[in-house]
């Protein structure tokens, strides 16, 4: 269990670097240089725009699809293929979501505009909701949980 969470873990820290690097990067593009594009220009509008469609789609449907996907994957048998399964659709979520962090940084130091910023903690929030652990991996695929067919012969027994 603790491989899978560090393997899920890789792409969770990896999008919170990359949203530090973007930053760092960002932070000192506009230090040497004072020219951003003007808020009301139309590729201002286009860029922001852009950024919170991704973000109103990307969020609610990565956690819709995935829960979906786990749905399926608690009726597989095998355990190892359920892990596998989780560990790739858990690795996509945390990948869709993350991008639109990212993204809105990245936008942010382009146009300087707020509502990049509250774009970045919306996807930010949503990461943090993504971030996998033990305890969220056992209840999405109810590992603790007995089996029907366990819980059946549980019951024929005195």
């Amino acid at each position: 269990m603790e491989r899978i969470v560090k393997k899920i873990n890789l792409s969770y820290y990896l999008i919170y670097t990359l949203t530090i690097l973007s930053t760092i990067v960002g932070y000192i593009i506009t230090q040497t240089r004072e020219t951003t594009i003007d808020v009301k220009s139309p590729l201002s509008i286009t860029l922001s725009s852009i950024v919170i469609i991704y973000i109103i789609i990307s969020i609610p449907a990565a956690l819709a699809i995935f829960n979906r996907n786990i749905k399926k994957y608690i009726s597989i048998e095998e355990d190892y293929k359920k892990m596998e399964k989780y560990t790739s659709a858990a690795t996509w979520r945390i990948l869709a979501v993350g991008f639109g962090l990212v993204l809105s940084v990245v936008v942010f130091y382009i146009i300087r505009t707020e509502s990049m910023i509250f774009c970045a903690g919306i996807s930010a929030l949503a990461l943090i909701i993504c971030k996998p652990t033990p305890g969220k991996i056992n209840s999405d695929l109810k590992l603790d949980e007995p089996k029907e067919d366990e819980e059946e012969e549980n019951d024929i027994q005195p």
